[in-house]
């Protein structure tokens, strides 16, 4: 029997069973549905950092569920980047959820429509509850099938949320959303079949162990690969994001952008340097790394190209995650720690800051009844907070200091010119280069008044959809000068910092 005390592994399952209960409830009490998510949402942040502090104190724990042992039963475990992806969500969620809040209470105000926007909040927190269960889940587990059940319950949770607006265009673009995820999960699951027939083990450590080099093992990492490349719309599997981020309701873009994509690459990324790091050849990597680099030009000119705001945005989500594939080439110079720390820092980076730019984008779409980008003259006045938000998430997306996205970026041009692969560190400076025509695109209007402009009688916005943009982006601003911290954390390996820092910690 395990006790839950302050050693335990247990409290691991904390993640995962407080947004689950938090989403039953949701169903359940639907007139209490904020106050649920809300309360959920701060345990949820509570219980990380007590993760977090127990992988400083004692290292990396596992937790096997039930007492069964591999290869038997589940196995969850906290690591360093495994932590630092669950601190992400935990911070990224509260401020949805606050965000969400204030969204729909100002939609609810239109006596039009209200009917209709009470029954999209009341289906949006136990969806979003369950969604934040699967995340949590899919970073703790350590078992390539659990994983599986856990993209599932994010993929369709992801799709029923997208089609929550109810118009014609989000529900095509969530039904093609939900065709390509259940594609992307049954060649996953295919994968898992070929792995297992192989090993005949799915405990990640054990198959880590076991994999050779065979046939068997090969087109099962191909096919795990294809699935969540799916997922993660990775150029040219991406064409299904644009519409069903652009589409969906501001407080879903944010969460389809700035957490479900990171999860899928979050899994490609381990298998890719951890469980399968022995049989990953150079070619493979740099076939990676050339999606990768076509994803960061093409997602760019496309977002320079809209013409809606929320469009725009959603474009250069495919370009940003392109910078998370160019570290794959770069795999053979930059240590196991320093690309880890490359792929943190940007997905820390983008996350914080993608949300703070959907988030204004929602906030801008309801203040004038729409996002196009060439009629949001004088916004700045109306909205100056949001309009700021919006300014510092670009400068994280451009990568310049003091960001994280800056950090990663920097690294990226490190080991690309110390291997003599300038051609990468090209690429990157020129993503960055396209970022500020995008960005600046938009604060150009931002800050142009029309002459004879009517006084503004709109009904001002709620705080908590202009104060949450811009904590997460004054977060993704100053994340590069907290870089100690984060790498502290992904130092973590089989050495616990009281044992490095016997007198305390630095």
């Amino acid at each position: 029997m395990i006790f839950f005390t302050t050693e335990t592994p247990a409290w691991i399952v904390a993640p995962v069973v407080l947004p689950l209960i938090a989403g039953l409830f949701c169903f359940l009490f639907s007139h209490r549905t904020f106050s649920i998510a809300l309360i959920a949402a701060l345990l949820n942040f509570l219980a990380v950092c007590f993760l977090t502090r127990q992988l400083i104190l004692f290292g990396p724990m596992h937790c096997h569920m039930g007492g069964w042992q591999p290869p038997l039963g589940i196995t969850l475990r906290t690591d360093g980047p495994a932590v630092l992806m669950l601190l992400m969500t935990a911070v990224t969620g509260l401020g949805i959820t606050l965000y969400a809040r204030g969204y729909f209470s100002h939609r609810m105000v239109t006596p039009v429509r209200s009917d209709r926007h009470r029954q999209q909040q009341r289906y949006f927190w136990p969806l979003w509850m369950l969604l934040l269960a699967g995340l949590n889940g899919l970073f703790l587990s350590n078992d390539i099938f659990n994983l599986y059940v856990t993209l599932e319950i994010v993929g369709i949770s992801a799709a029923s949320l997208a089609a929550l607006s109810g118009k014609p265009a989000s529900l095509l673009a969530s039904f093609r959303y939900l065709l390509v995820s259940l594609l992307g999960s049954l060649t996953y699951l295919l994968g898992v079949v070929f792995l297992y027939r192989s090993c005949g083990v799915l405990d990640l450590d054990l198959v880590q162990n076991l994999a050779g080099d065979g046939v068997e093992v090969r087109a099962a990492l191909a096919l795990l690969s294809v699935g969540l490349m799916l997922k993660t719309a990775l150029v040219p599997l991406h064409f299904w994001l644009p519409p069903a981020h652009a589409n969906a309701l501001a407080p879903i873009s944010v969460i389809l952008s700035a957490l479900v994509v990171k999860g899928s690459f979050y899994l490609l990324f381990r298998f890719w340097f951890e469980v399968f790091a022995s049989i990953v050849t150079s070619s493979a990597l740099n076939f990676m790394g050339t999606l990768g680099a076509i994803a960061i030009l093409w997602g760019a000119i496309q977002a320079i190209r809209q013409h809606r705001l929320k469009l725009m945005v959603a474009y250069s989500t495919i370009s940003q995650l392109g910078y998370l594939f160019i570290a794959f080439p770069l795999a053979r110079v930059a240590g196991n720690a320093q690309l880890w720390s490359i792929v943190i820092f940007m997905a820390l980076a983008h996350a914080f800051a993608k949300s703070a730019m959907f988030m204004a984008a929602g906030s801008v779409y309801l203040h004038l009844g729409h996002d196009r980008i060439k009629d949001i003259s004088g916004v700045r006045s109306s909205l100056p907070i949001t309009v700021f938000a919006y300014g510092i998430a670009g400068v994280s997306l451009m990568g310049l200091p003091p960001s994280g996205a800056f950090i990663a970026k920097w690294m990226l041009l490190s080991s690309s010119l110390a291997s003599a692969q300038w051609w990468w560190a090209l690429v990157v400076m020129s993503g960055s280069l396209l970022a500020m025509i995008y960005v600046f695109r938009v604060m150009s209007r931002f800050f142009v008044i029309p002459a004879g402009l009517p006084p503004d009688t709109t009904e001002p916005l709620s705080p908590l959809m202009e104060w949450p943009s811009l904590v997460l982006a004054l977060i993704s601003l100053f994340l590069g000068l907290l870089a100690p911290w984060p790498l502290l954390i992904l130092a973590e390996g089989s050495t616990s910092l009281a044992q490095v820092f016997p007198g305390g910690m630095p």
